[in-house]
């Protein structure tokens, strides 16, 4: 694996574990949803590890992240349709699909 890929790895490492910080130990949609400075947090982070994903499949495409274009869609989502994202994307993201990404 290259050095380069190996980086862009740890930063989404990184990444999902600023995201399990920015919340509390019991997890609660409702007290997410008013929180704006941690869902600009997470977003953030989700961007990060879109971007991430983006530079391994061009230099990787072949790599075993089961979900890695939706990951890519998602941080587009993010950015260029930033009105268009609900807090029920990104919590479902954050319950179900990040913790599956870091095992991966």
């Amino acid at each position: 694996m290259q050095d380069e890929i190996k980086v862009w790895l740890e930063d989404i490492e990184k990444a999902i574990s600023e995201i399990n910080s920015f919340l509390p130990e019991t997890r609660n949609f409702l007290e997410f949803e008013k929180d704006i400075k941690t869902k600009r947090a997470v977003e953030r982070n989700i961007e990060i590890i879109g971007e991430a994903m983006s530079r391994i499949l061009k230099i990787e495409p072949t790599i075993q992240i089961s979900a890695s274009r939706k990951i890519i869609d998602t941080r587009n989502r993010i950015i260029h349709g930033y009105d268009s994202v609900s807090d029920d994307v990104i919590w479902l993201i954050i319950i179900k699909y990040l913790p599956i990404l870091r095992e991966e």
